[in-house]
């Protein structure tokens, strides 16, 4: 009799899908989620707005402002969504927080197959739930992890080898296969501080003004953009002063017309080696920035969920202004909750240009 009652209500309202709010629930809007419930007569469930579950008839839905007003349907909540309690992303996201803790304190690099057991998943979908939310995956997150011990052991330990011991290798075999990819140089240079690191550097123009492309043996290290040469390459000097800048012949401004060509035209693809420096959380964030597509953006908070850390929307924002590497990197993609642009490295004109070109290229 329960069921029936609600089937005699809901044929004298009218269709959501006259209701403003029916788009989000066929958009699986996430923003909605806390806002708003909707209940499905058809089934007797109620469902938080981005439930995966199948869009159900208009004809049989209603919408609920409060969870206790969806409660009071009598109906039953759906348990792929869960609207009693965490959406699917939040337990996600503190899944992968847990995931983080364990790698962040393991001597050694657990497995794929010891952090899904920990946190109760399959390896399979604790993998891709791993990368969807951080930008990269266990793995290469705990590799970042792991240089930056090392960056902080090369700094304060009496020697090289207490340091790489420190940091989780069980060999300096072992460790000296991965040495100049963790730290972009040897470490005994990385130990001095870079001294005589050798950065080759070019400085071109574009209609955005001044740019200038430096690299060390690994990959583009820095992509500085401004409106006076000379000031880019006292800027690059100051971010790396122990090392020997060389103004880099012809075949190297071929990669500058590369980058320049990638401005005026963004939707042609920019793959270059790159030797991205920085801490784990601004690599995390980094890798989560390149994953948005040209021509979309998307908020500092939606960063800080993706990488597992939702309170961090201003520590993504100063990760992004400390990002070396303009458009390689496109931070000028990130903006704030409302949409509206803030500051950009490079300037706030340049950051609405890139923009305004990715939408009508």
């Amino acid at each position: 009799m329960m069921s029936a009652l609600p089937k005699l209500q809901n044929s004298m309202l009218p269709s959501a899908a006259d209701d403003p709010r029916w788009p989000r629930i066929v958009a699986r809007d996430k923003t909605a989620d806390g806002q708003l419930w909707y209940s499905v007569v058809t089934t007797g469930v109620y469902c938080r707005p981005s439930c995966p579950s199948r869009t159900a008839n208009p004809e049989h839905v209603q919408f609920h402002d409060t969870l206790k007003s969806a409660k009071a349907t009598g109906f039953r909540p759906c348990k792929r969504c869960n609207p009693d309690g965490q959406s699917l992303d939040s337990r996600n996201a503190a899944l992968v927080a847990k995931a983080c803790r364990i790698i962040e304190e393991s001597e050694e690099e657990p497995s794929l197959e010891a952090l899904a057991h920990a946190v109760n998943r399959s390896a399979s979908y604790f993998h891709r739930v791993f990368k969807e939310v951080t930008g990269t995956t266990p793995k290469s997150y705990a590799f970042a992890r792991r240089a930056a011990k090392l960056r902080r052991g090369l700094a304060s330990s009496d020697s090289i080898t207490a340091a790489i011991y420190e940091a989780g290798f069980n060999s300096s075999g072992r460790f000296y296969e991965k040495s100049i990819e963790m730290l972009g140089m040897s470490p005994s240079q990385y130990r001095a501080g870079g001294v005589d690191e050798e950065i080759k550097f070019a400085v071109g123009q574009s209609s955005l003004g001044a740019i200038l492309v430096a690299s060390s043996k690994k990959g583009v290290v820095a992509i500085l953009l401004g409106d006076d040469p000379e000031h880019l390459v006292r800027s690059l000097q100051d971010r790396f002063p122990k090392a020997i800048l060389i103004g880099a012949d012809r075949d190297y401004e071929l990669l500058i017309a590369r980058v320049v060509g990638h401005i005026e035209m963004p939707r042609i693809a920019l793959d270059l080696p790159l030797d991205v420096r920085g801490t784990a959380f601004q690599q995390r964030v980094w890798q989560a920035v390149q994953t948005i597509p040209a021509g979309s953006t998307v908020s500092y908070a939606e960063i800080a969920r993706r990488i597992g850390a939702p309170l961090s929307a201003r520590a993504v924002a100063n990760a992004c202004t400390e990002n070396n590497l303009a458009v390689a990197i496109p931070c000028h993609r990130v903006v704030r909750n409302d949409g509206s642009l803030s500051n950009y490295a490079w300037g706030i004109e340049r950051k609405c240009k890139l923009l305004d070109r990715e939408s009508t290229n």
